[in-house]
């Protein structure tokens, strides 16, 4: 069993900074690639920003230079950095791993349950 538990979340006046954080805990072998996507309402999810283990980012250009992921891998955990927070950044944010939990077997897709940011104008 594998779980990704986030925290973090809250409510933030525009231009105030936030920080996520996602931990992934259970029978892991190596975790490749962790990342964040957001849902708003009435809106497809959608990438936010993505870490694979070496280090390498890719981030949505409508958060480019204002948001900062990272990852500790010894943790397990991936970290959202989030400034200059807009009220279109509104959204339920969630964790997502690309995770092998044994060497025999295939990488698979997990994600957390979710957490509400709200930005408020």
């Amino acid at each position: 069993q594998v779980q990704l538990v986030e925290s973090g979340g809250g409510l933030v006046q525009a231009g105030g900074s936030l920080r996520l954080s996602c931990a992934a805990s259970g029978s892991i072998f190596r975790i490749n690639a962790m990342g964040w996507y957001r849902q708003a309402p009435g809106k497809q999810r959608e990438l936010v920003g993505i870490i694979i283990s070496d280090g390498t980012t890719n981030y949505a250009d409508s958060v480019k230079g204002r948001f900062t992921i990272s990852r500790d891998n010894a943790k397990n955990t991936v970290y959202l950095q989030m400034n200059s927070l807009k009220p279109e950044d509104t959204a339920v944010y969630y964790c997502n791993a690309d995770i092998r939990r044994y060497a025999w077997v295939r990488n698979a897709d997990y994600w957390g349950q979710g957490t509400q940011v709200t930005v408020s104008s």
